[in-house]
């Protein structure tokens, strides 16, 4: 039972430090006074290319935060 809760904390802070990584990669929802001044996204080819790699990190964000609750729960049990 011991061995269980050491594999399940570990495991525990991996996805801890990987979801901490991944909502730190994503982008704002809005480029704020940077991007109204400089206007360094009005490319369409820019703007396609960030919303579906912006879409998957999400997408996948989501799956590692559900991961991570679903550990945490069982940490709590054990």
């Amino acid at each position: 039972m011991e061995v269980l809760r050491i594999v399940l904390a570990i495991i525990h802070i991996i996805f801890c430090v990987v979801l901490s990584m991944m909502v730190l990669f994503q982008s704002g929802k809005s480029s704020g006074l940077s991007g109204a001044i400089g206007g360094g996204s009005d490319s369409y080819t820019f703007q396609a290319k960030s919303k579906t790699i912006d879409a998957k990190l999400s997408r996948w964000t989501k799956w590692v935060a559900l991961i991570f609750i679903l550990l945490t729960f069982s940490l709590s049990l054990v």
